[in-house]
Formats: structure tokens, sequence, C-alpha cells
């Protein structure tokens, strides 16, 4: 199929976040007495863990929360963001490809504006993702994925027909807003498993971001 646009999400895609941000955030967990792997914090967390880390914390320790742990897990991530973040292997070279091809892009994240800002800033992917085709939840009141409205109004402000796009996901539940918005996404598994991206509904898999271009 000849696409007309590529979505690509943000943290784990175009900029190598989750190792560092799950690191941080199963250390904390483990400091406030609830012990979390990095292999449990991407199993229950990734893609989601801003919403759901209080319900999974309910659930499994029957435990709560301090009321500004989400506060104070982003000054700790930020923090190691700005000693440790870098783009994804061959990212840049990716979007400069999709440049050179005149294929439009932008990103779709259901971090906020900040989040993203930063990210692209410090690992040097601003220069291709200018705000214009940078897409947070915050843009669609806070509604992230797995509901389709962030990819729809992705589509929709660049004048692209939701069914002409290719998504490019790491988590189930980007995997699920994408096919309920009616694109087409390939499944990331640098880090997740390929099989939960194939459950979720991913219509193809990538293990490295050039395949992307395969697909176009």
């Amino acid at each position: 199929m000849a696409y007309k646009m590529v979505i690509f999400d943000n943290d784990g895609v175009l900029v190598d976040s989750e190792p560092i941000a799950h690191g941080v955030l199963s250390g904390y967990l483990t400091e406030l007495g609830y012990p979390t792997t990095l292999e449990e914090s991407f199993h229950y967390f990734l893609g989601n863990a801003g919403r759901n880390v209080h319900q999974v914390i309910a659930d499994r320790y029957q435990g709560t929360l301090p009321e500004d742990f989400t506060a104070r897990c982003h000054e700790r991530v930020f923090a190691a963001f700005q000693q440790e973040l870098a783009a994804t292997p061959e990212a840049a070279a990716v979007l400069r490809e999709l440049g050179r091809r005149e294929t439009p892009y932008c990103l779709a994240s259901s971090s906020d504006h900040a989040w993203i800002g930063l990210t692209l800033d410090r690992t040097g992917l601003r220069q291709y993702l200018p705000e214009e085709i940078v897409f947070s939840a915050q843009d669609v009141d806070g509604v992230g994925k797995p509901a389709p409205d962030l990819f729809l109004h992705a589509a929709a402000s660049r004048g692209v027909d939701p069914r002409d796009c290719l998504v490019v996901e790491d988590s189930p539940n980007g995997v699920l807003a994408a096919r309920a918005a009616g694109m087409d996404v390939l499944g990331y598994t640098a880090l997740m498993p390929a099989q939960r991206l194939l459950v979720a509904g991913a219509t193809g898999l990538i293990e490295r971001l050039p395949e992307v271009l395969d697909h176009l």
C-alpha cells in the first residue's frame, strides 16, 4: 500500500527513553516498599505508566502511592535524561530518508509536550520534528492511547485520511489506538515481545527502524 504519512510514537521508538524511565520507575517503586524489577515495569507500565501505575500498585500490593508520586518520578526521570538519553539507533537516518523521499511523517505521543520536547532536544531529533508535526495527548484533552483520538487528531491536522497512515508503535496500547483509528501499524519489537504486539493487532513487525522504509 502507498501510505501518505508515517506516524511515529516517541518513547521507545524514536528516543531510547524506556530503559531509563523504567529503571527510574522500578527503582522508585522498590524504594517506596513495592519491589519492582525492570522487566516487571516494562510488562505492567510500558505505554501507559502515568495512568496505570497507581492501579497496579493497588492491585498487586493493596498499596497507595504518595500524592506527589508522579511529579517526583518525573523529576527523577528528567534528571536521568539529562545524563543518559539518546535517540534510538538509526532514528535520525530514517527521518532524514523520509524527508529525502518527501514522505510526510509526524510524531504522536501520550506524553505531554514538555516531556516530548525535552527528549527531542536532548537527542538532537528536534531538527527533524518541528512543533507543528509533534502531537501530544494534551492536544486531545489528555485522552491518550489506547483511545484513537490522538492518532485521528494527528491525521486530521496534517490533512491525511487515517486509512492512508502507517503507525510505528512499541506498546500494545499504542497498537490498539492505531487500529481503533483505522490505521495500519508496525509493531517495533526492540523491547516488547512480538506476540503481545500481534495480539493487540499489529499488521506487521519490525526489529529495526530502517525496516519501516521497506513498508512504504
